[in-house]
């Protein structure tokens, strides 16, 4: 018998009451009982994004609602400053030019994180650029991004700042409202541990004014039509139900645990894992490593490949390799959501087992060793 487990950055494991949820007879979506789960996820969505804003839910993957963003907030002709540094900070970039956005790029080196001059530098020679597209937490590289220091340069200019936050809300504390953030996306399938399939959207007072005066054609992403239906407790259209269910759930979940607890879960969690890679010898990928997933270098002695496979089929633990010219270099262990200590002590021994199989040869146990002291420091 083999066991599987997943430890993707996404999409994450589901928690039991979760799935059960999920699992509920239909409902109508136009009825009194689903307007009610529906009222109760909005109303802790946003204490999730930190905000007194609306939070939109949109029956799609989290690009959609990335492209809800740039639709709805700009206009074809427009200049916008787009942070890339990995394969989904790059997505903002094509987004914005299939909708005849003139991209102002920021480009790093994958791993590094953009420093808040970085932007001011761009902004001072295009200063009536319509946005800045970042994100928090780069998911192909695990690095981190200091959302509030970027805030901060944009404070006082019409210039937006719009976060992809589809990892990283949820495992590092987000303060949509007191950073001065314009728009936030965030995805089902990561910090919320539900399914794919929903994404959702915050917007600024002044970003939703650009509501009226972008020229961008959109139909079902029309987010004017998003806040009328809001307003009613309702969705323009027909929303995934069952995932709304499971959302509700999660939200509550979320909420009994209570936030700073799970902002503190998870920067244990990422703090053992990283500890295992440098006891077993081997190198983180970031600069600046964010809580959502640790992503390390393949020793250049052995096949990436085979240490990915090794792992999900001998093994039964599927983790994540690299995306683009990463592939086969990287593998990226994900611990955001419904893990604890001992799901990633798992982890770290399957890793272990899967580089002596390998032919890498390090101190047996060494990982998991460095990793348990990390969690004790933490009691």
């Amino acid at each position: 018998m083999m066991k599987r487990r997943l430890f993707s950055p996404g999409p994450t494991p589901v928690p039991e009451e979760v799935l059960l949820s999920i699992a509920q007879p239909m409902q109508h979506h136009r009825l009194l009982p689903f307007r009610e789960t529906f009222a109760r996820a909005s109303e802790l969505l946003k204490n999730f994004f930190k905000t007194e804003e609306p939070v939109l839910t949109l029956t799609t993957s989290g690009t959609g609602s990335m492209e809800a963003a740039v639709s709805n907030l700009l206009s074809p002709g427009d200049e916008a400053i787009v942070v890339k540094g990995g394969k989904f900070s790059e997505r903002w970039g094509a987004i914005c030019e299939a909708y005849g956005i003139k991209v102002l790029p920021i480009d790093l080196e994958w791993g590094k994180s953009v420093k808040p001059a970085d932007v001011r530098a761009v902004l001072d020679k295009h200063p009536g650029a319509g946005a800045v597209f970042t994100t928090y937490t780069e998911t192909s590289t695990g690095a981190l991004t200091d959302i509030k220091g970027v805030a901060d340069v944009l404070g006082g200019t019409s210039t937006l700042l719009v976060v992809d936050g589809i990892t990283g809300i949820g495992v590092h504390d987000f303060r949509f409202d007191e950073w001065g953030v314009d728009a936030a996306v965030t995805g089902s399938q990561k910090g919320l541990m539900i399914p794919p399939g929903l994404a959702f959207i915050a917007l600024s007072k002044k970003a939703r004014e650009n509501l009226k005066s972008s020229q961008c054609s959109r139909y079902y992403l029309d987010l004017g039509k998003y806040f009328e239906s809001f307003e009613k407790g309702q969705n323009p259209f027909t929303p995934a139900i069952s995932l709304i269910n499971g959302l509700s759930r999660a939200l509550e979940t979320i909420f009994e645990e209570g936030l700073e607890e799970i902002f503190r879960r998870h920067q244990r969690l990422g703090d053992a894992t990283r500890a295992a890679v440098g006891a077993l010898g081997l190198q983180l990928l970031p600069e600046i490593p964010c809580n959502v997933l640790t992503a390390l270098w393949i020793p250049g002695s052995i096949d990436g490949i085979e240490l990915l496979n090794y792992m999900r089929d001998e093994l039964g633990v599927m983790v994540a390799g690299g995306q683009g010219h990463l592939t086969g270099k990287i593998i990226r262990i994900g611990h955001v959501g419904y893990f604890d200590d001992f799901d990633m002590l798992t982890a770290i021994a399957a890793l272990e087992r899967a580089l002596l199989h390998c032919g890498y040869d390090h101190e047996t146990g060494a990982g998991l060793v460095a990793a348990h002291k990390e969690f004790i420091k933490s009691y």
